[in-house]
């Protein structure tokens, strides 16, 4: 089960590291870079070619997976502090910005449970 975790965390990191069609091999290298693991290993989860899993690499692709999330979350801020200044105070831009900040506290605890 962890492998299959893994693999899938890996493949979501790629399709939104990916800068389009071609660009597969370039968005491993980045993820492999940014969190201190090898293009080999991006590869062979991304294809889910690993039926094990070492429990360290886990930890790691795990926390990797969470960062990327934390990423998301921050443009999604960002996104809206943009929509607030340019609309001003709308129920709309209201409810989206409680949405993510009730993202960031899973994304915070999660993170927090994977240190622990």
């Amino acid at each position: 089960m962890p492998a299959a975790t893994a693999s899938n965390y890996v493949k979501v990191m790629v399709e939104r590291e990916a800068r389009g069609e071609g660009d597969l091999s370039g968005a491993m290298a980045r993820i492999a870079r940014r969190y201190g693991l090898t293009v080999w290993q991006v590869e062979r989860l991304r294809k889910g070619r690993n039926k094990t899993i070492e429990a360290g690499l886990f930890s790691r692709i795990r926390a990797a997976y969470l960062a990327e999330v934390e990423r998301q979350i921050s443009k999604l801020q960002h996104e809206l502090a943009i929509e607030r200044a340019t609309l001003g105070e709308t129920d709309a831009v209201e409810r989206a910005e409680a949405a993510v900040r009730e993202l960031a506290a899973k994304a915070a605890d999660a993170k927090a449970r994977t240190l622990s």
